[in-house]
């Protein structure tokens, strides 16, 4: 068994300077690093299951993205947004310094890969095409050897979108443990099948124990970016976002929970035809998303992960 690191980084932002919290697993040297960023309201822990099978193997770093878990809150909630998560994961990577990278990134943890591959892509093409104006030496640019979507991609289905929005951020305080889990068993109930215990960890990882409550672990103002988001801004962002999909030069492995509404089934083909390198894994019996918590959603990420081989030098 790893035994987990806690550690923060300090990152900028428009209103300031915060801390993003990360765990940490396996060798602190090894530069083969695996990073895993959660979904919109979830935070690092997520991933202890996935670590431990991976600690051997990979730095592995899960880090809680700024509003959520042991991370700083945000004075501006306009600033909860997909360019400020790149620019903390950019901060986070420098500290890391990998010789090699990897992703796993669930639902948000996704769509934040890939808005970090397109601007990579962008830089790569500014080192070439303006080498010395403004372009990055070889050094300081991010390359990633492997990528693993769970739940998500470059077209969002609206309506679970506005599902999703719905519940940031509403409140939910209990006064026990146990109220909590059964709240969650309900309104968690498209994760899919789990046992009392897995249940149990669910649900620590959703709520905290503050004052004798149990409340949610992330800044409810979350919500508040989501809901002045204009339908435009989604169709500008998903152009965005299959511009990056096309640029990975690197093994993408989709994985789809059977009933997902987020990801439908005509996304994860187009996916598969557009990139002769990914390849799809169906988890049956769940919707959006997979929690890879238990070994028949761990064990395709897992083998798809360990069997990559850095592709970059």
């Amino acid at each position: 068994m790893f035994t987990p690191r806690f550690d923060y980084v300090t990152c900028a932002s428009p209103a300031g300077l915060h801390r993003m919290a990360y765990t940490e697993w396996g060798d602190p040297d090894n530069d083969r690093v695996l990073i895993c960023v959660h979904g919109l309201t979830r935070h690092g822990r997520d991933f202890d299951e996935l670590a431990q099978r991976l600690a051997g193997e990979f730095r592995v770093v899960c880090p809680d993205v700024v509003g959520r878990g042991r991370s700083d809150w945000l004075t501006t909630p306009t600033l909860y947004s997909v360019p400020q998560y790149v620019a903390d994961m950019v901060t986070l990577i420098a500290r890391l310094r990998p010789a090699s990278l990897s992703w796993v990134g669930t639902s948000m943890g996704g769509l934040i890969g890939l808005s970090l591959a397109g601007v990579a892509n962008w830089a790569r093409m500014s080192s070439v095409m303006q080498p010395r104006v403004g372009g990055l030496p070889p050094d300081a640019q991010i390359r990633f050897d492997s990528m693993v979507l769970n739940d998500v991609g470059p077209r969002l289905d609206p309506l679970a979108l506005g599902r999703i929005g719905q519940y940031v951020g509403q409140t939910g305080e209990f006064n026990s443990l146990d109220e909590a889990i059964r709240s969650v068993r309900q309104t968690a109930a498209p994760f899919g099948p789990m046992t009392d215990e897995q249940w149990e960890r669910f649900t620590r990882r959703t709520y905290v124990e503050r004052d004798g409550k149990w409340v949610k672990h992330y800044d409810l103002n979350l919500a508040l970016p989501l809901a002045a988001q204009a339908a435009e801004v989604y169709s500008t962002g998903e152009q965005m976002l299959w511009n990056a999909y096309d640029s990975l030069d690197c093994p993408v492995l989709i994985v789809r929970g059977e009933a997902s509404d987020l990801l439908s089934t005509a996304t994860a083909s187009e996916m598969l035809r557009r990139n002769p390198r990914a390849r799809l894994v169906t988890v049956p019996l769940v919707g959006h998303a997979p929690t890879l918590m238990d070994a028949a959603q761990l064990d395709p990420v897992v083998g798809f992960l360990l069997e990559r081989e850095p592709t970059h030098p």
